[in-house]
């Protein structure tokens, strides 16, 4: 824990508050939209404006960051944009409203993103990348275990009132963006102070950037494209036989595991390495994948979700450590807000190719699909050499 410093802590407490608040609402969100009158389709509408929000906000305002050097504003503006979102969705349930918080909610998030965790990435050094974002992720998903957890609960003795949920969920919103106010901003490379960002300038960085980053971030942008909502997951769980409780029990099940092995799993990597670190977790993704296809046990469900949490827990932070070990400094928020945002909008495309294939060929097709299409991202990772900082590469030079 030496290497975890006082700016790390306060951003993993400001990350837990924050996923506490949001994974509160997470399993109730569809339901209540449903119950102030949105249909699926408008709901998936909704989601798809929402993610696409997020995802371009977050190469830009990573961007505007790395620009303006500044990093603590965007994390203390994104987080209020967030907090302050929740009760908006239940004050008013006019859809044109509902669609203003939802985006807010997301743009809060890219806004925040590569800012965030460009000072994670400077808090750290190379041989400890993957340590302090693991134990970022471990505290975030700590928020993800707490949040369902209490909307469980709380709907076991109110059924229904979901929107008091979004009232409570301000709490936690809010003691995540009194507790970003503790941050200070470091002066750790000279910029320019008005120089204009246009929107899309994150695409010529793309075009500049090290050719490392290009292959790392194609590879992960490929898996992404395969790499569907969780929610499909517990669609499975669910016709397989598990009840309501059982499904959002199984969901928290793995958001738990996930929390307990991120720190360690980083500590790991920052040993033997990132990426050996990465691909064991695209083979235990794989393996729950195929698992999902030929299970029929409902307990069996309970081990597959253990294995995905170890997945997450070798893979996000990791991900985001290999990204930051082989960019320039005064580019990390650029950096990992271009690949956050062309994630994003992967994501949205890998939900619709699964549902696609889901909806034509069965769940069993779905999950052999996928899995095997991250065998062949596995390959391709093989073929990438062992991640070399970026400083280490310009002392070569």
């Amino acid at each position: 824990m030496k290497n975890i410093t006082r700016t790390v802590w306060i951003l993993s407490v400001v990350s837990l508050f924050t996923d506490t608040a949001s994974e509160m609402l997470y399993p109730i969100m569809p339901i209540y939209l449903k119950t102030i009158g949105f249909s699926i389709v408008l709901i998936g509408i909704l989601e798809g404006v929402a993610e696409a929000t997020a995802g371009f906000s977050k190469a830009y305002f990573g961007k505007l960051s790395d620009t303006s050097g500044r990093r603590v504003p965007f994390v203390q503006i994104g987080y209020a944009l967030s907090a302050v979102s929740k009760p908006m969705m239940a004050i008013f349930t006019f859809p044109l409203w509902i669609f203003f918080a939802r985006t807010m909610d997301r743009l809060g998030k890219g806004v925040r993103t590569g800012a965030r965790d460009a000072i994670l990435s400077n808090e750290a050094t190379q041989e400890t990348k993957g340590e302090v974002f693991g134990f970022h992720r471990s505290m975030d998903t700590i928020g993800a275990v707490i949040g369902p957890s209490f909307a469980l609960l709380y709907l076991y003795f109110y059924p229904q009132n979901y929107k008091t949920l979004f009232f409570i969920a301000f709490i936690p919103g809010l003691l995540a963006v009194l507790a970003s106010f503790y941050l200070k901003d470091k002066k750790l490379f000279d910029h320019k102070a008005k120089t204009h960002t246009p929107f899309f300038s994150f695409l010529k960085y793309w075009k500049d950037s090290p050719k490392e980053y290009r292959k790392l971030v194609i590879g992960l942008l490929i898996f992404t494209l395969f790499n569907s909502s969780d929610v499909f997951l517990l669609l499975q769980a669910k016709q397989a036989g598990l009840d309501d409780t059982m499904v959002i029990g199984v969901y928290i099940f793995y958001n738990l595991i996930y929390a307990l092995f991120a720190f360690p799993m980083g500590i790991l990597a920052d040993n033997v390495g990132l990426k050996k670190i990465f691909i064991v977790g695209l083979v235990l993704f794989a393996t729950v994948y195929f698992g999902m296809a030929v299970n029929t046990n409902l307990y069996f469900f309970f081990g597959l979700f253990f294995l995905y949490g170890i997945y997450a827990s070798a893979t996000e932070g990791i991900s985001k450590a290999w990204i930051s070990n082989i960019t320039d400094k005064k580019d990390i928020a650029t950096a990992i807000g271009t690949f956050s945002g062309l994630q994003s909008i992967c994501t949205m495309f890998a939900s619709s190719l699964t549902g696609f294939i889901w909806f034509q060929f069965g769940a069993t097709t779905a999950f052999i699909v996928t899995a095997t299409a991250v065998l062949i991202v596995i390959v391709y990772f093989l073929t990438i050499p062992k991640p070399i900082s970026r400083e280490t590469e310009i002392l070569r030079l």
